[in-house]
């Protein structure tokens, strides 16, 4: 009864502190915005499954991947082990979750193998910490009481699992010597059992000490996690289940935004009767992007709950590869501080409360946030699912929204999308000259006749402009000729798809774009868009149904995948025979929206070699031009990001650098001319090399 007790009075006592902890972390989550509607439960459960419990994203790291998930695995048995003890404690018994019988043995057994499985992996990740110096775990961000709280954690669960045996090896020696019946099954520590022989006595008094320090440390060990960066033991499989369902490249979008882009394009609607949600916005209004904490949503905010502080997301983010300040670890972690910082003082004093700092500029600088080529990177390799790029535009829409302060050459590139409908100060009339002497269809001429086009082919500005995407684009329009497909282009009434704006911050440009463009779509009666540009491509597919504007849209390596794999295009052999080719992913085209098979598979019917750089498909490096950063200088580094992408081309030994996006045949193409390997090594896009295939003469 003692024991019983006193059990009850530390179980006391450990639920008081972690609810006052609970509370308080409640209290800072009522400081944060709304976010999405969690819906979708099924389809939630089963993300669950695979990116919590099946440990999915983990294994992208194959052999430390295995170590953590069996550490993973072998906590979610063990911990129905420790509700049994809870249950063992307040009932003054021994075992009861006995009476399961076979199921009991079982996770008896398992709970029993997988503590020196993950006694040897603790051992691996100090050793790691301590002596190997992994570059990963380092970082301006990773501050000394970083280290020391993360080999506090580890050291923590190491004691755990060591009194986990010896509260099993001396279980065993107590009840055999007793004549009794051993409940479970314990195959590791009947054999450690066998080398350590104590008296009765001793067994039972072992056999308490070793309880009691099992489940005082498991007691330590919840209270200590809300402080530490091992908190995503609770949190990393709530915060999987509610991440985002969206493909990784489509962003949020401002409602409060989209109603004065709205009244900016029809004045009548301003005298509209309001809803009780707008009626509360003008009440209330809410700052545009985020500027500190409170700004920050509650999903962000459960993001940095979940950290585990790997730094995965920091090892593959481009910009910090090639040497720029970009952690998007330390954005995390940064939220996580400055509610702690601030939090209080909000929960005191109302939400005017200020203490003269902001979580823009005194925790992320400036030269952090845009120097992010908004590649989801970082998204992708995130164990738990966090949306690092999410923290990152809602800084960048304040700095713009708010303060007009993006980079000049960034507001060089609005001025120019508002003026002439693209990112560079070109006249609108001049965005046919691609197509000179092609004779390609308007969709205007077209319409006034009465015919209807099966497809838009959205040629993008960079295919209109750049000189030399236009090559792509009369390429691709040559090879739509061959296999006669009723298509048409916008010519001069195409204008920007506001993706360049949306992602450098201009939420505000990016939906009067966007309307504008769907307002067009819908006078022609536009249904199926096809494109060569991925960020078009992901921008209509992903983001414009927010909008209003639901159409079929398809890159053009889909397209050409879809007829070779039909019949219709006929590549002849040999064509390109003996080249060798690597592909070069553009972000998105693959990790936003998951093209990977289609373009390689174009590839591979040419009869050429194709070869792999050493990050490819989902783990691709960025070319360094998307979120902007093509229109503006990078910031300081060691070198640039398109100079490491096309060193790893050409470490690879290819002919040919293909890719197809715009963004990418720019960068790659620098990064030739850079490593004065333009004459030997050339860059070319999908539908160019279909064109070599078809032998079709559309080349200048």
């Amino acid at each position: 009864m003692i024991k019983q007790y006193i059990f009850l009075a530390v179980l006391f006592l450990t639920l008081l502190v972690f609810a006052w902890t609970t509370r308080k972390l409640i209290r800072f989550f009522r400081i944060t915005r709304q976010d999405y509607r969690v819906d979708q439960t099924g389809r939630r459960i089963g993300v669950m499954l695979r990116v919590a419990f099946g440990q999915t994203k983990i294994f992208r790291r194959p052999v430390i991947g295995l170590l953590h998930a069996l550490v993973f695995w072998g906590f979610c048995v063990i911990l129905i082990g420790s509700i049994e003890m809870v249950a063992d404690g307040i009932t003054g018994k021994e075992k009861v979750f006995s009476g399961l019988e076979v199921a009991y043995d079982v996770i008896m057994a398992s709970g029993d193998i997988f503590a020196p499985v993950i006694i040897i992996a603790i051992a691996v990740f100090l050793f790691r910490r301590l002596f190997l110096h992994v570059k990963r775990f380092s970082g301006v961000e990773m501050k000394p009481v970083s280290h020391l709280d993360a080999n506090v954690s580890l050291t923590l669960i190491l004691l755990l699992m060591v009194s986990l045996l010896g509260m099993n090896i001396y279980y065993l020696h107590s009840t055999l010597e007793a004549g009794q019946q051993v409940e479970g099954v314990y195959p590791v520590s009947r054999v450690l059992a066998g080398w350590i022989g104590t008296g009765r006595h001793s067994s039972e008094v072992l056999y308490q000490v070793n309880w009691w320090a099992h489940i005082l440390l498991i007691f330590v060990f919840a209270n200590y996690l809300p402080y530490s960066k091992h908190f995503h033991v609770f949190m990393s499989v709530p915060n999987v289940f509610l991440s985002r369902l969206e493909p990784l490249g489509k962003l949020d979008t401002m409602e409060q935004i989209t109603r004065e882009v709205k009244i900016m394009m029809d004045p009548e609607q301003a005298f509209a009767t309001p809803s009780v949600e707008e009626k509360k916005e003008e009440e209330v209004p809410e700052r545009f992007g985020i500027l500190d904490i409170e700004d920050v949503s509650w999903k962000s905010y459960l993001d940095s709950l979940a950290c585990t502080e790997c730094g995965r997301c920091t090892s593959v983010c481009p910009a910090n590869i090639t040497g720029k300040k970009l952690s998007p670890r330390k954005v995390v972690m940064d939220v996580r501080a400055r509610m702690r910082e601030k939090g209080p003082g909000i929960i005191r004093k109302g939400r005017d409360y200020s203490d003269q700092k902001s979580l823009v500029r005194d925790y992320v600088t400036g030269e952090e946030l845009w120097a992010c080529t908004f590649c989801n990177a970082c998204a992708m390799e995130c164990p738990v699912n966090i949306n690092q790029p999410a923290l990152i535009l809602g800084m960048r829409r304040y700095l713009v929204m708010e303060e007009s302060a993006a980079p000049a050459e960034l507001n060089t590139v609005f001025s120019n999308i508002e003026n002439n409908g693209a990112p560079w100060q070109f006249s609108r009339e001049d965005r046919m000259l691609w197509a000179k002497n092609m004779q390609v269809p308007l969709l205007s001429e077209l319409f006034a006749r009465g015919e209807r086009p099966e497809y838009l082919f959205w040629v993008g500005s960079a295919g209109a402009f750049d000189d030399r995407y236009r090559l792509v684009s009369r390429a691709f329009v040559k090879i739509l000729r061959h296999l006669g497909i009723s298509f048409a282009v916008l010519g001069t009434e195409e204008s920007s798809s506001g993706d360049v704006a949306r992602r450098a911050g201009n939420e505000m440009l990016f939906q009067m774009q966007a309307l504008m463009n769907i307002e067009l779509f819908r006078t022609y009666g536009v249904r199926k868009i096809l494109t060569c540009d991925p960020h078009a491509f992901n921008t209509f597919k992903n983001e414009y149904p927010d909008l209003g504007g639901d159409y079929e849209v398809i890159h053009h390596t889909q397209f050409l995948h879809a007829q070779i794999m039909a019949g219709n295009l006929q590549l002849r052999d040999g064509a390109l025979a003996g080249r060798r080719i690597t592909f070069h992913d553009p972000c998105y085209l693959g990790r936003a929206n998951s093209v990977y098979r289609e373009p390689r598979q174009v590839i591979d019917a040419l009869s050429a070699t194709r070869v792999e750089m050493k990050r490819n498909m989902s783990a691709a490096l960025c070319c360094g031009a998307g979120g902007g950063q093509m229109f503006k200088e990078a910031e300081k580094g060691d070198r640039e990001v398109f100079m490491e992408r096309t060193g790893e081309a050409l470490d690879t030994g290819a002919d040919i650098i293909c890719t197809a996006c715009p963004y990418c045949m720019v960068m790659i193409t620098d990064g030739l001319k850079y490593n004065n390997s333009e004459e030997e090594v050339k860059n070319y896009d999908v539908a160019e090399l279909v064109e070599m295939g078809l032998k079709l003469e559309v080349r200048g």
